[in-house]
């Protein structure tokens, strides 16, 4: 896989977490807190394929093979960053949900 691909793998994956975190919270404002737990259960599996992805990049530099700052890399790096604060926030979000639809 070329530099270019493994950015656009990173950008795909970080773009379908966000969407799943997303999901999760419109399905535990729905009161389907089970059906939102498991969505981001894919959230996290796309995360888990960006990374991947990540780590090739971070393993071919620290073996000397560097790449060039593009402006792909920056905003590859945007989307994952992104994607992981939007799961996180999700994840508290369906857990608020659950809480309030408890009381």
């Amino acid at each position: 896989m070329n530099y270019q691909e493994v950015m656009l793998q990173i950008i795909v994956n970080g773009g379908n977490a966000r969407s799943y975190s997303m999901e999760a919270i419109q399905l535990a404002k729905a009161d389907k807190v089970r059906e939102a737990r498991e969505v981001l259960v894919k959230a996290g599996e796309e995360l888990a394929k960006a990374h991947i992805a990540q780590t090739k990049l971070i393993q071919d530099e620290a073996s000397g093979n560097t790449v060039d700052v593009t402006l792909l890399m920056v905003h590859a790096q945007d989307h994952l960053m992104n994607a992981i604060t939007v799961k996180d926030l999700a994840q508290e979000f369906v857990d608020m949900y659950e809480r309030f639809s408890k009381q």
